[in-house]
């Protein structure tokens, strides 16, 4: 639970960052829809853990607030995919790099054995957690 407080902070620390551009439950929907093609409201809700409405919802507020944008999918025209716009991509960017940056100040403190082991552990409970293995933002 330690461990957790820091990571915690580092995020609530970049989050803070944004002033009231975004709320938590948006900026993750950002960095989902960041970090996986073709992601629908429907994909939003089920990583959320909300109803279909409520995801929805969310992503009308991002859409007004031009962080985001709705197309039909080119392989499923019944479908309406999300992507962030520049604005978004930027927001998400910035905040990225703001965790990128404080999360090295920390690492850069462990010794080398102790950094590979916490890498490797992280690593593993990413995966079993099912989050990209190398999270490719898709910044324009």
């Amino acid at each position: 639970m330690r461990a957790a407080r820091v990571i915690s902070g580092v995020v609530a620390e970049s989050v803070a960052q944004t002033g009231d551009a975004v709320t938590m439950p948006q900026l993750r929907t950002l960095v989902l829809v960041a970090s996986r093609p073709e992601v629908n409201a429907s994909a939003i809700a089920a990583s959320l853990g909300v109803h279909l409405s409520n995801a929805s919802r969310l992503c009308d507020r991002l859409v007004r607030a031009g962080l985001l944008h709705r197309r039909q999918s080119e392989t499923d025209r019944r479908n309406l995919v999300l992507t962030l716009t520049p604005a978004g991509a930027s927001l998400v960017g910035s905040i990225m790099e703001h965790r990128r940056l404080a999360f090295a100040r920390l690492l850069a403190r462990l010794s080398p054995p102790c950094r590979a082991g916490l890498v490797t552990a992280l690593d593993e409970l990413s995966n079993v957690a099912g989050e990209p293995a190398e999270i490719d933002l898709r910044l324009p």
